[in-house]
């Protein structure tokens, strides 16, 4: 298998079961014409997180790592009318685009955009939440968990981004640390009696990566 078959899968995917959406377009257009990197969760990602939301009865969210705002208005279309997101993103110009997007969406006033690194801003979020989705700078995995564990609740669903690393997971020599930071987030979680949780191994038109996924028990 390859690249090209991964990526014309993908497409199938996206003209069968996810219809074109103008909001959503605009979103990653907006996103690339202000020179933001290509790193969002594609339209198939970001439809499963929709329905991950969904499926969970979500009625608050956390994001941490806004990029252009793409994941965060799918995640906020899965929520009921009265429901709350709050996603943290660190550069201002990505936070920037974010919030335009989120206007454009409807979700101005549904969303709050929290502006500074997330483990700055963190301490002031207020918790519980019944989901979490964490896409960030990959070296701070382990304490974005500790600090998905400290907002949740049991039944909370936390989802970690961008896993897998194309395989280099596995690699326990690793220097690189974005390795290292997610072998050590993932003991972190084998250690912990209150999570029960898994990876599962994508391909697709962003390559080969994966996620965690982990439901906190108690």
């Amino acid at each position: 298998m390859s690249q090209d078959v991964w990526s014309a899968v993908d497409d199938y995917v996206d003209r069968t079961l996810i219809p074109a959406d103008p909001v959503l377009d605009d979103a990653r257009a907006a996103a690339a014409d202000a020179g933001l990197p290509p790193i969002a969760v594609s339209p198939a990602q970001g439809k499963l997180l929709h329905l991950l939301a969904r499926m969970h009865g979500a009625r608050s969210i956390l994001e941490i790592g806004t990029l252009g705002a793409y994941s965060t208005i799918w995640l906020a279309r899965a929520l009921p009318p009265d429901g709350r997101l709050v996603t943290l993103e660190a550069d201002r110009k990505h936070a920037q685009v974010a919030e335009n997007n989120l206007d454009a969406a409807g979700f101005g006033e549904v969303v709050e955009v929290k502006v500074g690194k997330a483990l700055d801003t963190l301490p002031s979020v207020e918790g519980p939440f019944d989901l979490i989705f964490i896409d960030a700078d990959k070296p701070n995995n382990p304490e974005y968990f500790r600090w998905a564990l400290r907002l949740s609740r049991p039944g909370s669903v936390i989802i970690v981004d961008n896993v897998v690393r194309n395989g280099a997971l596995a690699d326990a020599d690793s220097t690189d640390p974005t390795i290292v930071a997610t072998r050590e987030m993932h003991e972190l979680i084998a250690a912990e009696p209150r999570v029960e949780a898994t990876v599962v191994q994508t391909v697709g038109q962003k390559g080969y990566d994966g996620f965690t996924l982990a439901l906190v028990t108690e």
